[in-house]
């Protein structure tokens, strides 16, 4: 198993949320495959650490729904049906493309050089296939944005929604130039930001999360489930 994200921990990084995020990135972009087994022994030896920050993650991400326990063998990564999948879409597209509209032309003074620097991270992370790298900038993009409209409970649960997206196919993006294209739609989206055009921020948001189950799941786009053309309303003063 050759994974980009699991490499051993920088020093700064808590251990446990060091081996946590690695695993998470690896299992949502399909690097960890659905039904792989792991086991506790072999990860500490690969992340160079010992057994209990290695179980601890494991644990986590087995409340979270990543793996499963095997009697007697370890864990296994579980899957996510097409039909569960298309409806975490769904949910997605109702919350954050709508949320975009609302922002757009509302970016706080002085945000926008570190939101390009995310989107510019982003591109990097897809030019050099370090899924890591893109995922982590991706997640922080779209939450900074998302917490710009002051509600907690709105960024708790796009936080949750997009955890639980299983991007399968991101892996085998690597070798081809749509995870530039997707990663180019990040700085897309600022545009619309920053010019106020809040109806396309939401078109943009509806197209680039429905790749989750196009694109992103091994799929062409004509595949993807989720809302194609929602109708939404305008945005509140």
């Amino acid at each position: 198993m050759s994974l980009s994200a699991l490499r051993p921990a920088p020093p700064r990084e808590s251990l446990r949320e060091h081996v946590h995020q690695a695993l998470s990135a690896a299992i949502v972009s399909g690097e960890l495959e659905p039904g792989t087994l792991i086991t506790v022994p072999t990860l500490a030896v690969r992340f160079d650490v010992s057994a209990t920050p290695v179980r601890e993650a494991v644990l986590e991400l087995e409340k979270r729904g990543f793996v499963e326990t095997v009697r007697n063998k370890g864990f296994r990564v579980t899957a996510v049906s097409d039909e569960e999948l298309g409806h975490l879409v769904q949910v997605r597209q109702l919350l954050e493309a709508p949320a975009m509209e609302r922002l757009a032309g509302r970016l706080p003074d002085g945000a926008l050089p570190g939101l390009e620097a995310l989107a510019d991270r982003i591109e990097q992370g897809a030019r050099d296939g370090d899924l890591r790298a893109y995922l982590e900038a991706d997640q922080e993009l779209h939450l900074s944005l998302t917490r710009m409209l002051g509600n907690p409970v709105l960024t708790a649960a796009i936080a949750d929604l997009r955890s639980r997206t299983r991007l399968v196919g991101l892996a085998s993006m690597k070798e081809s130039s749509l995870l530039d294209a997707s990663a180019a739609e990040h700085h897309e989206l600022l545009r619309a930001l920053v010019a106020g055009d809040g109806p396309g921020a939401h078109a943009l948001m509806v197209r680039h999360i429905r790749h989750a189950t196009g694109w992103w799941a091994g799929r062409g786009e004509d595949e993807a489930t989720g809302m194609a053309d929602p109708e939404h309303a305008e945005p509140d003063a």
